[in-house]
């Protein structure tokens, strides 16, 4: 997080012209928001890095953008465009995040330092509405999109196994053909049928449409309940706002649109892993929540482990095809190697979240009486392996990362700028960007 800070510090001091660097809210910790604008044009585009806590590819993407800003006319001047780019929307999460930042890139170490918050803790969210939000980081990503009303607005996210895959709240037609070139060029494989986007419309190949925002159940907490999200919060102003997802370990079968040969065989074995997995899980929490209940930081831990362990069985009923069939759930969209990949990826990433928060809990308390951590050790390697071994996921370095994500990011930007409503410019007088105030003087 301070790297970030101080590269765009240094992008500031380098061209004092045309690049801003304000304070825009503090989180929960008191660590500043920092909006990096570029340009001085009337129209606005909003770019938020960082709203999950374990996704950074965003503040790279952030700072690319603001280069290429500079550089390119076409994205600024010529369109009269000003680009904000909030460096990171959960600064507090993303610095607990910092022990696996450093490497080395493995599955391992990266599940065994993984952070993310609960899903009621998460600042991109409004499970109670805008009027609702209490989350100091939400409130600030309000104000912004409110102040700026943005043409176009971008959520940077990073899916840590898996493809690259895009969600509008608009149509932007040609970008599922941009995404493939860009993601072909950089050895990125395409996602084409996440479980995020399980029943939403598919605007083209890993491009989908985000519905608008309903009440959802619990399984839908980690899918459908997430339109009810600051996404949406800007669309009284016309704004295209589009959710950027880049993968850190890609797997290349997520692209693979094939049918299987039994799809609910799959399907029960993966619910019946998900189940089993669970219950593993929940006896080691009950092994080790009286000895860390009071260790540092066991809150903020305990509360997402709660959460991955109350889902879990509803998305292994909402996927196994006895259950789904026999007691009228919503029945699954059609089902192809791709999509049977990615619920199959799901389904272990919940275990392996949850398995590394235990973890991480034991080993911050400093002690392990109920000898659990070789139990968690064991199921983090063993789910790890699968990964790596069953599903081929691979490393892709993080300039990849990055240069994929910037280059989605402008694709959808320029698409935005053809399709945007009339009402939807944000340079009426009063409205852009306040004066900046030096970091040197917060």
């Amino acid at each position: 997080m301070d790297e970030l800070a101080a590269r765009a510090a240094a992008l500031v001091a380098r061209h004092p012209r045309d690049a801003r660097l304000r304070r825009v809210g503090t989180s929960r910790a008191g660590t500043p928001l920092w909006l990096l604008s570029v340009g001085h044009g009337s129209r606005h585009t909003l770019v938020v890095a960082g709203p999950h806590a374990n996704e950074p590819v965003g503040g790279g993407t952030v700072l690319r953008l603001a280069e290429r800003a500079l550089a390119e006319p076409r994205l600024c001047e010529d369109a009269d465009v000003t680009w904000n780019l909030l460096l990171c929307l959960d600064p507090d999460g993303a610095r607990r995040n910092e022990r696996w930042l450093a490497g080395p890139y493995t599955l391992g170490n990266y599940f065994r330092n993984f952070f993310r918050p609960g899903f009621l803790e998460q600042p991109e969210w409004l499970p109670e509405g805008a009027d609702g939000a209490v989350l100091p980081e939400t409130r600030a990503l309000l104000d912004v999109q409110d102040e700026l009303r943005p043409f176009f607005q971008c959520s940077l996210h990073g899916v840590d196994v898996g493809g690259a895959f895009v969600e509008l709240t608009h149509d932007l037609p040609g970008l599922a053909r941009r995404v493939e070139r860009t993601a072909a060029r950089l050895g990125v494989p395409r996602e084409l049928g996440p479980y995020d986007t399980l029943y939403w419309p598919r605007l083209g190949p890993a491009v989908y449409r985000i519905p608008p925002p309903s009440p959802g159940d619990r399984v839908a907490a980690i899918t459908e309940a997430a339109v009810e999200s600051t996404w949406f919060h800007p669309h009284r102003y016309g704004t295209v706002t589009a959710v950027v997802e880049a993968p850190m370990w890609g797997v290349t079968s997520v692209e693979i649109a094939t049918p299987p040969p039994d799809a609910d065989a799959v399907l029960r074995s993966v619910s019946r892993s998900l189940r089993r997995d669970t219950a593993l899980l929940e006896a080691l929490l009950a092994r080790v929540r009286p000895s860390v209940r009071g260790g540092p930081d066991a809150a903020r831990l305990l509360a997402p482990v709660d959460d991955y362990l109350l889902v879990g069985p509803d998305i292994a009923d909402s996927w196994d095809p006895d259950t789904y069939k026999s007691d009228a759930l919503r029945p699954l969209p059609p089902l192809d190697t791709a999509r049977l990949t990615a619920l199959a990826i799901s389904a272990r990433r919940v275990a392996l979240r949850t398995a590394g928060l235990l973890h991480q809990l034991v080993t911050r308390a400093g002690q392990d009486p109920s000898g659990a951590l070789p139990d968690l050790d064991r199921l983090i390697d063993e789910w790890c392996a699968d990964y790596r071994d069953g599903f081929g996921a691979r490393w892709i370095p993080v300039a990849r990362q990055v240069e994929y994500q910037s280059r989605v990011v402008v694709a959808a930007f320029e698409l935005a700028g053809r399709h945007a409503r009339v009402d939807s410019h944000s340079g009426e007088r009063g409205w852009g960007s306040q004066p900046a105030v030096p970091m040197h003087r917060e």
